[in-house]
């Protein structure tokens, strides 16, 4: 069978002129069973454009896994450890996640209370929530919501960001839609569907600033806390989901759980995609400690320049600071993709080149399953070239 494309469904609210090249419809194929050449083509249009959905798929655990594999043959755990976030109690994923016991390389998230599944026995999965993290969680009426985080699947430590994430709907619960609020003094909302996955690109997220920022973002590098995790765990998120407030609420680096240096991740802003060699603004707010921002390049223009020197920000409120002025701009309600779920929906996603957030609150009655995999790259991001950070800095 020939491969067939067709756009995402673009809700109303977003700019299509935005969406150009981000996401398709891949119909003609079964994403389980593609041949040598199929999986050749899915892997180059994933990374043409960042999102690639299959309707009404039958998927194992195991195709899921093998075709998210088939992307990084030499990756094989899950991309927080095999098992490690059930070990970890602390961790602020640690409620949401339970791994199929066969193939501990995909887990079980939702809501509700599952049946016995894939060897696992009945239980209680937990849909996260913007109420139990958000600084000021939003409880007006059920008809609202919030994003919960922006985030790229990424342990951010000792292991390497995957360099896709496949998301598979088992159980999808009906109901009316909700505003997502951002409360943050713009007034902007978004219509989402009930449970939605959201989505930003990151490379719009970089085309979209201007000079004097994307100066910074292709000399920047983003130094993440160790074991991330648990050191947000008792802090709370922004509004907007979009990074955390700074009350010096993260747990003290001695009290986390035992960690070296070289385990610490320091990763650049900007990302460089494999195929179109795009830069993609890449960076989960939530979890960075520290900027390091190198000088600018000799003989660019200084005028009008930020750290034209250079720079090591330590300050967390600074590092926040600047991290949402750059990003806020690419959560705009006509820039956001709300994935509307069906049961058997397949989303694969660039997990180098987007960001995404869970949304949606559910009643504890309304069971959500969907299996989710994700694995350790065996090598790091790429960051811009010499040449990306003479062109733009």
């Amino acid at each position: 069978m020939a491969i067939e494309l067709a756009p995402l469904p673009l809700p109303s609210t977003a700019d299509a002129s935005k969406f150009t090249e981000f996401g398709r419809e891949v119909k003609g194929v079964n994403p389980g069973e593609l041949s040598p050449e199929q999986l050749e083509q899915v892997q180059m249009l994933l990374y043409k454009h960042d999102a690639l959905l299959f309707r009404n798929v039958d998927l194992s655990p195991e195709q899921q896994y093998a075709l998210t594999k088939a992307f990084d043959l030499a990756s094989e755990s899950y991309g927080h450890g095999n098992n490690k976030i059930s070990k970890e109690a602390k961790s602020i994923l640690h409620p949401h996640l339970k791994t199929i016991p066969r193939v501990p390389q995909v887990q079980l998230i939702g809501n509700g209370l599952a049946p016995a599944h894939e060897g696992l026995p009945p239980v209680e999965l937990k849909h996260p929530s913007h109420t139990t993290f958000h600084k000021t969680p939003h409880t007006i009426d059920p008809g609202t919501t919030r994003f919960y985080r922006w985030h790229m699947d990424a342990a951010l430590y000792e292991l390497e960001p995957p360099r896709v994430t496949t998301l598979y709907s088992i159980r999808v619960p009906q109901g009316p839609h909700q505003r997502c609020l951002y409360d943050d003094g713009t007034g902007d909302e978004l219509d989402v569907p009930l449970g939605t996955t959201a989505f930003v690109s990151g490379k719009t997220m970089f085309d979209i600033l201007p000079p004097e920022l994307k100066s910074v973002a292709v000399r920047a590098k983003a130094r993440y806390a160790p074991h991330p995790y648990v050191w947000m765990a008792t802090a709370h998120a922004m509004s907007t989901g979009l990074g955390l407030e700074t009350e010096g609420l993260e747990l003290p680096l001695e009290k986390l759980p035992e960690w070296n240096e070289e385990g610490v991740k320091i990763y650049p802003v900007t990302w460089k995609n494999p195929v179109t060699g795009n830069l993609h603004f890449q960076v989960h707010p939530c979890g960075v400690q520290e900027l390091l921002i190198d000088p600018l390049p000799e003989g660019a223009s200084r005028n009008g320049a930020l750290y034209p020197d250079g720079a090591s920000l330590k300050d967390l409120k600074e590092v926040r600071d600047l991290l949402y002025k750059m990003q806020r701009p690419a959560i705009a309600p006509s820039l956001v993709y709300p994935h509307d779920w069906r049961e058997k929906d397949l989303m694969l996603f660039h997990n180098r080149g987007i960001l995404h957030s869970v949304v949606g609150q559910f009643a504890p009655d309304q069971l959500r399953m969907f299996h989710q995999c994700n694995l350790a790259a065996s090598d790091e991001p790429i960051g811009p070239s010499a040449e990306d950070v003479a062109a733009y800095a």
